[in-house]
C-alpha cells in the first residue's frame, strides 16, 4: 500500500486517498468536509464522466430528440439555438438520463441493444476518468498548490476492475497513487439504500456479464418479453441484487487498502478526525 502503516500515513507530506463503495454511504460527504477544513483537492470521477467521457453522447442525444420537432430542427439547422447538457458538480443526473432503462418504449424504456451500447459508453468513460486520477493529482499540486488529494469514485468502479487479480492494471494504477478506502455499509445501510432507490429509481451501470444474467432471469421469472418490461420495475428489482453482487468485489478491492464503515465516516467532523480514522485502520 502507499502508506503501509499509521506512522507513514501521519508523516506523509502529501496524502492521497481513493474512496469507493456504494453511492449514498458518505464518499462525497467526507470529501466536501476535507476540502472545506483540510485543504484537500477533490477529484470527482462522476463529474469527470459527465463533463468529458459522456458529454458528447449526451449532447448528441439531446440534438437527436430536438430534431424530431420541425420547429426546433429548423432552429438548430440555422444555428439559432444550441443545446448543451447541464452537468452539475457531483451530480450524474444528465448521465443517468442518457443511460436510461431497458424495456417498454411507451414507459420510457430503451431496446436492450441500445441500452447495452450506452452501458459500454459509460464503462469506457468511467475507466478513462479513473485513469485520469494521476494527471489530476499532479495538476492539483502544480497548478493550485494542493498537497492532499481525494479521488471520489462512483459505485460502479468494482464492475471494471478484477478485484481478485493482484495484477489488474487499473487496480495497480490506482493503488500506486492513492490509498484505497472502502466505505462499507451494513445491512441497515443496504435496506436504507434500497428504500431510497425504490422511491426514486435511477439508471445505473452494470458489468456486462451481470446485466446479461440478471436481464434473462427477470424475463424468465416474470414470463415476459423485452417490449413488455416495465423499466422502473426492472431496475428496482435489479438494484438489491446489484448491491449483493458488488459487496464481495468491494471486499476484494479492500485487500489493497483499508476499510472504514459508513458510521465511521459520518462521525468524522474535521480533517484531524479523518487523519486519526485512517491511522487507526492501518
Amino acid at each position: 500500500m502507499l502508506y503501509p502503516d499509521a506512522k507513514t500515513w501521519r508523516a506523509a507530506p502529501r496524502k492521497s486517498v481513493l474512496f469507493f463503495g456504494m453511492s449514498g454511504l458518505g464518499k462525497t460527504h467526507v470529501s466536501d468536509l476535507l476540502v472545506q477544513q483540510g485543504g484537500w483537492f477533490h477529484y470527482s470521477v462522476d463529474y469527470r464522466i459527465g463533463t468529458s467521457g459522456m458529454y458528447r453522447h449526451i449532447k448528441d442525444n439531446l440534438i437527436a430528440h430536438a430534431m424530431r420537432d420541425p420547429f426546433l430542427a429548423e432552429m438548430l439547422r440555422t444555428d439559432t439555438i444550441y443545446l448543451e447538457p447541464n452537468v452539475h458538480n457531483h451530480d450524474l443526473s444528465a448521465v443517468a438520463g442518457y443511460l436510461g432503462k431497458p424495456g417498454d418504449p411507451a414507459r420510457g424504456g430503451l431496446p436492450m441493444a441500445e441500452y447495452k451500447r450506452r452501458q459500454d459508453q459509460f464503462r469506457t468513460a468511467e475507466i478513462a476518468a479513473l485513469k485520469d486520477t494521476a494527471a489530476f493529482m499532479e495538476r492539483a499540486q502544480s497548478l493550485y498548490g494542493y498537497q492532499n488529494f481525494i479521488c471520489d469514485t462512483g459505485g460502479s468502479i468494482c464492475e471494471w476492475i478484477d478485484p481478485e487479480d493482484d495484477n489488474d492494471p487499473l487496480l495497480q494504477e490506482l493503488s500506486q497513487h492513492c490509498l484505497l478506502v472502502w466505505i462499507k455499509g451494513d445491512e441497515a445501510h443496504s435496506q436504507e439504500l434500497n428504500r431510497r432507490f425504490d422511491i426514486a429509481p435511477k439508471p445505473m451501470a452494470y458489468q456486462p456479464e451481470f446485466l446479461e444474467r440478471i436481464w434473462n432471469q427477470y424475463l424468465s421469472e416474470n414470463n415476459t418479453q423485452e417490449k413488455d418490461v416495465d423499466p422502473d420495475s426492472f431496475i428496482r428489482w435489479t438494484y438489491a441484487q446489484a448491491l449483493a453482487h458488488r459487496q464481495p468485489r468491494y471486499a476484494a478491492m479492500a485487500r489493497h487498502g483499508v476499510t472504514v464503515t459508513a458510521d465511521d465516516i459520518h462521525s468524522v467532523t474535521s480533517a484531524q478526525d479523518f487523519d486519526d480514522l485512517i491511522a487507526s485502520k492501518l
